[in-house]
């Protein structure tokens, strides 16, 4: 028998094109003096308040809007605000003073969820309760707009009767089906440094991305691969570190070894990184790209691009919004879902890709805009740093379709997400290894 191989000398690896759409997040000529978070809460206000009055026109004609000042007892009417949710546990500055003197911890780490959590509306006129049993406080945050249809009640609350589901943003139309596999490659928390990061796992997946593991199909598969986006939490230091020359080393070998890895990738294939917050970036959201001059090695390449978190952009006309994981894990301390995917879907459909800014997340104080409004809704929606991968192809009531994508921590699982662009439809890549003999 006549063993055939395949000749892969003349794999090309495929083209895509590229637009950021990252504007929106860089903090350029913004100049700190001073301001007040209040002002990016009145200017969320403003922008949706005019989305939802175009919405409530057909939703309810028959009923006046109203501010809360303007409210009369028991006339039923519209009104649009930003809530507040008012939580017996959210912990704060008194808390942690008290945890110091007390046996038993003030608040619970994981979820602040309690049973007697209540909702508030308001708007530049004022605040009211909102009663009834209609909105339930624990699948909602502090941030969030809306318009209620209600009355207020003897006691002063405003009972809910319904409230407007807008649905998913407007979206531009997905490009024809080209019938041509391309595949994007998502990943988060490499986390090199940590004690658990194993570096052959990181390796293999360098090494199956550029072409250089597997056979003639998987090599071909490789050539198919169009851009690498890593979501957040690239590197991790131990703790107690410190800007003493002793620990000098041991801050900079992460990202020394994290630049060789990246330099691989980027001579082979178009590379976004985003800053998460584990990595040497600023804290609040939108996070800033990570300084070009810690990759010696990779910013050589055009092809390596450094990018802020939240991160958007369009990879053939097909249009992706991510975050390192932030924005959702808040919520999941603040709210209740079934899973991650549902505080995916929720954001969409509030419009707000992070609406617990700056409540309880923290975030740049923009004077005159709100840069975590989504105006339009993306084609992949992704999120980083999750325990498990999960994904969803979530359908608006106008034609929308957003694949949602959960991006396992690849320390923890030596997983990485691949998507088609043909049909965003997805799958794993396992590169996990067993060093045990």
């Amino acid at each position: 028998m006549v063993s055939m191989e395949v000749d892969t000398s003349s794999l090309q690896r495929k083209q895509s094109l590229y637009q950021s759409q990252d504007e929106r997040f860089e903090i350029k000529m913004e100049k700190y003096t001073g301001q007040q978070y209040s002002q990016i809460y009145f200017a969320r206000l403003h922008k949706m308040r005019a989305i939802l009055y175009s919405f409530v026109e057909k939703w309810k004609p028959q009923l006046p809007v109203c501010t809360v000042l303007d409210l009369e007892l028991g006339k039923e009417c519209i009104i649009v605000g930003t809530l507040y949710k008012h939580m017996k546990l959210k912990p704060c500055i008194l808390d942690e003073y008290s945890k110091e003197r007390s046996v038993f911890p003030v608040v619970k780490p994981h979820n602040f969820m309690h049973p007697d959590d209540q909702l508030v509306l308001e708007d530049e006129s004022g605040r009211v309760k909102l009663g009834g049993t209609f909105l339930a406080p624990s699948k909602y945050v502090t941030g969030v707009v809306v318009a209620l249809h209600g009355k207020e009640t003897t006691s002063g609350e405003f009972s809910v009767i319904d409230i407007l589901d807008r649905g998913l943003p407007p979206q531009i139309e997905l490009p024809l089906d080209s019938g041509e596999d391309k595949f994007v490659v998502l990943v988060s928390g490499l986390s090199i440094g940590n004690e658990k990061s194993n570096p052959l796992s990181v390796q293999l997946l360098v090494d199956h991305i550029t072409g250089h593991l597997g056979d003639a199909k998987e090599q071909n598969m490789s050539s198919q691969i169009v851009r690498v986006v890593i979501a957040g939490n690239s590197v991790e230091y131990p703790l107690g570190l410190t800007l003493a020359a002793k620990d000098h080393s041991k801050l900079s070998e992460p990202i020394k070894e994290l630049d060789i890895l990246l330099t691989q990738l980027a001579a082979a294939v178009p590379l976004d990184i985003m800053p998460g917050p584990r990595d040497p970036a600023n804290f609040s959201l939108p996070q800033q790209p990570l300084h070009r001059c810690l990759f010696p090695g990779a910013s050589t390449y055009n092809t390596f691009i450094s990018c802020t978190n939240p991160h958007w952009f369009d990879l053939d006309n097909i249009r992706f919004l991510g975050t390192s994981g932030q924005n959702i894990d808040d919520l999941e301390k603040y709210s209740e879902a079934k899973d991650k995917l549902d505080f995916m879907e929720r954001t969409l459909r509030w419009r707000h890709l992070a609406p617990t800014a700056p409540n309880t997340l923290g975030c740049y104080p923009f004077t005159d805009r709100d840069p975590f409004l989504i105006e339009n809704c993306p084609h992949v929606y992704f999120v980083g740093n999750q325990s498990k991968y999960d994904t969803q192809l979530l359908k608006g009531s106008e034609g929308q379709s957003v694949r949602l994508i959960c991006i396992p921590k690849f320390c923890e699982t030596g997983i990485a997400v691949v998507l088609n662009l043909k049909n965003l439809e997805t799958h794993t890549l396992s590169l996990s290894t067993d060093l045990d003999l």
